[in-house]
């Protein structure tokens, strides 16, 4: 089954479970963003989606657009009106803004995806918390900020929790549901049924580094970096031990190509400076080398391995 069959089977699970958020702001427009406004949207409610940049929307509108057409080929396969029905309904139920402050005015849920700054979340959550409903629930996408961190400028903290995404987010089924020191117990509710209602699959977590993916999973990259930097063996075998060993669909050298070697830099520096002590957040200089010359992976083309641009 491909991936949009995936998208299309989950879909239809989804649609028996009811949440209370019917209206949602996603902040971000990027991949993220984008995906969760998706999947919000073909469960039924109304988004608003929000970048200051307004050709990142338009990119944004015309990928969902693609993708909805993919997904409704998939659950009405014999029955193009009812493709053509779902896949208008869906794109009506979206709006777009450039203005995050009064996109939030009308939701019961909104989702920060953008940029990877303490600070800058920060500037926005203190200014949504003083426009949007009493009600309104605020949550950060964030892959390796804390949570609580993150909330500490708002007023709401009961209200403030991490739902973090996968991408691509219409095809990754897992859905971490990551509760904070003063996230109540009816926020933390809402924010399981609401992944639900997407048909997600969701876990919980507390706000621990990386919650608990990005906590085993960055790690093990790392300490795959380091063996194949004392030169123990070479990256294809580390990669090809990993896959016929431990059963892994990708190695973790291949992984961090896909992921962005800038992307695993960023996390692990950013633990390090929070938890110096910890060995395994330790910066990593060959790391630090391929993202210092521009080899960031798959999208610039080299990385631990070379591509040919597409």
């Amino acid at each position: 089954m491909n991936q949009f069959g995936v998208i299309a089977r989950h879909f239809s699970r989804s649609s028996a479970v009811q949440s209370a958020i019917k209206n949602v702001t996603v902040i971000g427009g990027g991949l993220m963003g984008s995906g969760i406004a998706q999947v919000a949207a073909q469960a039924g409610q109304n988004v608003i989606l929000v970048d200051v940049n307004s050709d990142i929307l338009a990119k944004a509108q015309k990928s969902i657009g693609n993708n909805l057409g993919r997904v409704a080929k998939k659950i009405y396969k014999d029955t193009p009106q009812e493709a053509e029905k779902f896949v208008i309904d869906s794109m009506n139920r979206i709006k777009t803004a450039t203005d995050a402050l009064s996109a939030s005015q009308t939701a019961d849920l909104v989702v920060e995806a953008i940029v990877e700054n303490i600070d800058v979340k920060h500037q926005l959550f203190q200014k949504l918390d003083q426009v949007a409903p009493d009600h309104t629930i605020f949550a950060s996408n964030t892959s390796s900020l804390s949570i609580n961190e993150i909330a500490s400028v708002v007023k709401r903290k009961d209200k403030f929790g991490g739902l973090h995404f996968f991408n691509p987010v219409p095809v990754m089924r897992l859905l971490e549901v990551v509760r904070g020191a003063e996230t109540s117990e009816t926020t933390y509710k809402s924010m399981m049924d609401w992944g639900k209602s997407l048909g997600k699959t969701c876990i919980t977590c507390k706000d621990t580094p990386g919650f608990v993916v990005n906590r085993l999973l960055v790690p093990y990259i790392a300490e795959a970096i380091r063996l194949f930097e004392r030169g123990d063996a070479s990256a294809r075998d580390i990669d090809i031990a990993m896959k016929l060993g431990a059963g892994y669909p990708m190695g973790p050298l291949e992984l961090a190509d896909y992921v962005g070697l800038d992307t695993n830099k960023f996390i692990l520096d950013g633990w390090h400076k929070k938890f110096p002590e910890e060995q395994l957040f330790k910066p990593i200089p060959l790391l630090n080398k391929l993202v210092s010359e521009g080899k960031l992976g798959m999208k610039t083309g080299e990385g631990f391995y070379k591509y040919e641009k597409k």
